[in-house]
């Protein structure tokens, strides 16, 4: 049998095997337990692109950044962002993206040109992505076809140069703009033999000045300024 030195001295190995078991499951416990470090920003602190926010010693690269020669420079204008759990350093950009057109906006344009069979417009705006200049906007046209619901005698009757249209994007390879449905057309249209605006007399447009008639294919909010 063994003495009671070996004794005492299998009981203090099995108590240090234990305690250490112990502490690796309550350290585990702990990991699990912990929640993701949060992000921590640094408010207040604009940054313009090219300014130097930090070094691959300290940080990991990401969005908003480039790498030179081992140092990090902000690639935008915003707000430095960064993660203490993943030691990485972004930049959150403070300036709105330019607008991209879709199929299916509706946009606001001025007529440039009205041919046989396409009036021509510059398009100005998108509704509801604010008036920031767009990225892929180019000349559009509006297809005799896709006027309005009816049809279209002669396209001089619906559309002329300066009028304002509100339409919708139909395709952005040839850029083909629709004003069928009855809230599409001309929301602004000026007299062509004074230039005065005209105004709405049921379906047909009246200069106040001169008294003139005229037509266009009319949007049902004609002159409330209503987009």
């Amino acid at each position: 049998m063994p003495d009671k030195e070996e004794e005492a001295t299998v009981t203090m190995e099995e108590i240090t095997e234990t305690m250490e078991i112990e502490e690796v499951a309550e350290q585990a416990e702990k990991e699990q337990g912990e929640s993701p470090v949060e992000e921590v920003f640094e408010k207040e602190k604009f940054i313009l692109p090219g300014e130097l926010i930090g070094t691959l010693e300290e940080f990991v690269a990401k969005s908003g950044t480039f790498v030179d020669k081992g140092n990090i420079y902000s690639a935008a204008t915003g707000i430095i962002k960064t993660n203490a759990k993943d030691r990485s350093i972004s930049v959150t950009p403070v300036t709105k993206i330019p607008p991209h057109l879709v199929v299916g906006d509706i946009v606001i344009g001025q007529v440039t040109d009205v041919k046989d069979s396409v009036a021509l417009v510059e398009i100005a705006g998108i509704k509801g992505k604010g008036e920031r200049e767009i990225v892929n906007a180019e000349q559009a046209a509006i297809h005799v076809s896709n006027v309005k619901d009816a049809y279209v005698k002669e396209l001089y009757y619906e559309f002329a140069p300066f009028d304002i249209v509100k339409a919708k994007v139909l395709d952005l390879g040839n850029m083909r703009l629709s004003t069928v449905n009855k809230d599409l057309g001309v929301m602004k249209a000026f007299c062509g033999n004074c230039r005065t605006v005209l105004k709405k007399e049921e379906n047909k447009l009246k200069c106040p000045k001169c008294k003139r008639i005229e037509t266009r294919k009319i949007a049902q909010d004609y002159g409330t300024g209503i987009i």
